[in-house]
């Protein structure tokens, strides 16, 4: 069993994206400038937020974060993205989700341009992804494909089954590993809550993606031998053997289903490290881009 390392993979791929800022800045380039945008005090957005405003430090980028209440309104919302996509000192920027019930998500995300969208939501962007052409890809499945590629994991031919359809990591997936790029070719099965006989389906899979929120849903009797799991999911269980009274778990019944496969990812460690380094990657190519 080879563990899909997404904290050393993440941590190589800010060093390459460091070297890169380092050669901009030798050579009086523009540095890459991400924005962040967060309503409210929800603890666990605060916490990813800080964390991509500290790669951000890290990989010499400049960083912007815009912390509003929640009681801010959606058209003062609109307003901050607009300033910010006419900023041209910010190559890309992220509204952080969930949004508070009283704003429409989806008409937040069509608001940012395209161009600056470096979470590759806005339906232009997911639209050129569909068609395979060159487009921001949406940080957690770009960091899969990442992983799997920097592990040699191969996917042509192969059977993928993804369990879970959001249009942030399943729907996605299902799109990229069946095209034909250098991670894909692959045949793909997109399994949800309406799928019968589970079970069935995922026991013919070479690759396993689970991104569907449930703890350890995906058990050993569910897997054949050699299988390789993606495990996107993460949840607090409480624990309170744990000093900080909870701990960490995927969708994947780590313990039971690493001794059935050839590659797994744990959790946390896996595919969570790996999307704020893609972000990174894609606010690069927004500043490459833009100049």
């Amino acid at each position: 069993m080879i563990l899909l390392d997404g904290k050393k993979t993440a941590a190589d791929i800010k060093e390459e994206i460091a070297l890169e800022v380092n050669e901009l800045k030798n050579k009086g380039g523009k540095i890459p400038h991400l924005a962040a945008v967060i309503l409210g005090d929800n603890g666990a957005s605060i916490t990813y937020v800080n964390a991509k405003v500290k790669a951000c430090e890290r990989v010499g980028f400049g960083s912007t974060l815009i912390r509003l209440s929640e009681n801010t309104s959606e058209e003062a919302l609109l307003n901050e993205i607009a300033i910010l996509n006419a900023d041209p000192e910010i190559d890309g920027f992220i509204v952080q989700l969930p949004l508070p019930k009283h704003i429409d998500d989806q008409k937040i995300l069509m608001a940012v341009a395209p161009e600056k969208d470096v979470d590759g939501f806005h339906p232009t962007n997911v639209g050129k992804m569909a068609l395979n052409l060159p487009t921001f890809i949406s940080a957690t499945p770009f960091g899969i494909l990442e992983l799997l590629d920097r592990y040699n994991v191969e996917t042509s031919g192969k059977h993928v089954v993804v369990l879970g359809r959001s249009h942030i990591v399943g729907s996605p997936m299902s799109i990229l590993l069946s095209q034909k790029r250098k991670v894909g070719n692959a045949t793909v099965t997109m399994c949800h809550s309406r799928t019968k006989n589970l079970k069935e389906i995922t026991l013919q899979a070479d690759i396993v993606i689970a991104a569907i929120g449930i703890p350890e849903f995906l058990k050993a009797d569910m897997v054949k031998d050699n299988v390789t799991v993606i495990d996107v999911g993460i949840t607090r269980l409480v624990d309170a053997s744990k000093k900080s009274g909870f701990r960490l778990v995927g969708d994947v019944a780590f313990e039971e289903v690493a001794k059935k496969s050839e590659f797994i990812t744990p959790v946390p460690g896996g595919v969570g490290p790996m999307t704020i380094a893609m972000l990174l990657k894609n606010t690069l190519l927004a500043c490459q881009r833009n100049s």
